[in-house]
């Protein structure tokens, strides 16, 4: 299963685009989404940007998935 996290157009050049979540950049193909502007968000998966989603609604999935990751118990990292 697979998790798909909007992120932010911070770049776009030969039909690539830079996409950044939490100040995590990954480049991805914009073939699919002709239309792409810098600023858009985007749920990219498997290398490629797939559609556009709305601004508002992808700022409140990353805040739910801050306070989510946030919930969670910190893992032990002492064996």
């Amino acid at each position: 299963m697979c998790l798909a996290v909007p992120a932010k157009v911070i770049e776009i050049k030969n039909q690539m685009a830079t996409v950044e979540v939490e100040g995590v950049s990954r480049v991805v193909s914009a073939l699919m989404v002709p239309d792409l502007k810098l600023g858009d968000y985007v749920i990219a998966h498997a290398g490629f940007a797939l559609h556009v989603v709305d601004e508002k609604d992808a700022l409140e999935s990353i805040e739910f998935l801050k306070q989510l990751a946030q919930a969670l118990p910190e893992e032990d990292t002492e064996h």
